[in-house]
């Protein structure tokens, strides 16, 4: 049986790989498959297009559908400029805390799926147990949308999913979706002592960024009656505006990064629909009668789906039985459950550790909720062989 002791060991190899979702991820990637490969799963690679990223799937136990996956990121965020007492990709532990970027966002998980690898082979499995570790989490959840892909490509169809983000061992049933943009606004540089001459790029980012905070205050309104978010609308925020030199310079460029956590796909619509009309019908027409090569473009950096709660929720029913809680919860935070729940597989929420700790210097996970996550995956042994 999977101990905490040699789950504490593959966590310090894990912790080991600064697996940064700017960075290459293929080493931890090729170590968890080598884990995996050692307790008899049939493991594949999926290698992004860039040669440097992959995603993991494996299985253990019948080619067969109806199987529970057990999904976590392999990217960490940077520790670039962060305090940290120790260093921060060698694990240590102190006073019941294991310190790491990544133990409890979302290594700690992994660490104990991996752990229990073995025990899962050893019985008589009557619906697989699958493994999904993605890359790129982070940065707008890439590798699951493209695991999500190759699932649909092969019919490759689990029942439900675990998603081990910290959440402290709740159960989550529900979160936002989180849609990440950054939108760059090009006019003409001049004088700044005659404005009319030029398309000032701050001050047409200055109206975009304008537009969004009312939209922000609209969505207030539209919050459902029901919605168990805190707060219960989808929100929006500007996260930096950019642009310009110097005080006598019109500046020629200026861009914004912004974000929107939809409660509901129509929210999702409506801001998109709002703000590109804006775009087209009010600062494109007013920039480009002054020069006409001006221009505004959004990129998109990430659209990730949020997890609806459902009447029906095979996961969500399994976990809250296995650690004997008797409700569930919603969070604001996104993860990878959406694109899950996408495919069909009813999904949760629920990993070892407080989010609270993530992304932070000294981030920890606490040794009683590594070992409240194996005793979670002990009782998930009886839902494999009936």
């Amino acid at each position: 049986m999977a101990t905490l002791d040699a789950t504490k060991a593959l966590l310090t190899d894990l912790i080991a790989f600064p697996s940064i979702s700017s960075d290459s991820n293929l080493e931890i990637i090729q170590y968890l498959a080598e884990r995996l490969s050692d307790a008899g799963a049939d493991v594949h690679l999926q290698t992004a297009s860039c040669g440097t990223k992959a995603n993991l799937f494996g299985t253990l136990g019948p080619d067969a559908p109806n199987g529970i996956v057990l999904s976590g990121h392999s990217d960490v965020v940077p520790v670039v400029g962060q305090d940290w007492s120790s260093d921060p990709f060698t694990l240590v532990e102190r006073d019941g805390r294991l310190y790491g970027r990544g133990t409890c966002d979302m290594k700690g998980f992994i660490a104990a799926a991996i752990a229990k690898a073995s025990d899962f082979a050893a019985l008589p499995l009557e619906r697989p147990v699958h493994f999904a570790f993605t890359h790129d989490e982070e940065t707008g959840c890439i590798g699951a949308q493209a695991l999500a892909g190759w699932l649909r490509a092969r019919d490759i169809r689990p029942a439900l999913a675990i998603i081990g983000e910290p959440t402290m061992m709740q159960v989550v049933e529900g979160h936002k979706g989180c849609c990440e943009y950054t939108t760059y606004f090009h006019g003409r540089a001049g004088h700044g002592s005659m404005p009319d001459l030029g398309v000032n790029a701050v001050e047409y980012a200055v109206r975009y960024v304008s537009r969004l905070m009312e939209l922000a205050m609209e969505l207030k309104s539209r919050a459902p009656s029901d919605s168990r978010f805190d707060p219960p609308w989808t929100t929006i925020n500007t996260g930096s505006l950019t642009g310009g030199s110097i005080h006598n310079v019109i500046p020629e460029t200026a861009a914004v990064q912004w974000e929107f956590r939809p409660v509901q796909a129509s929210d999702f619509s409506f801001v998109k629909t709002e703000i590109e009309d804006y775009v087209h019908s009010v600062l494109l027409p007013a920039m480009q009668a002054v020069d006409p090569s001006s221009a505004i473009r959004t990129e998109v950096m990430g659209e990730v789906a949020g997890l609806e709660p459902a009447t029906l929720n095979e996961a969500r029913d399994i976990l809250m039985e296995l650690t004997g809680s008797n409700r569930s919860d919603v969070v604001p935070f996104g993860t990878e459950a959406g694109i899950f729940a996408e495919l069909g597989l009813s999904v949760a929420v629920c990993g070892p550790g407080s989010i609270e700790q993530a992304h932070k210097p000294d981030e920890f996970l606490e040794l009683d909720q590594l070992e409240k996550c194996l005793q979670m995956m002990d009782g998930l042994e009886s839902k494999l062989i009936k």
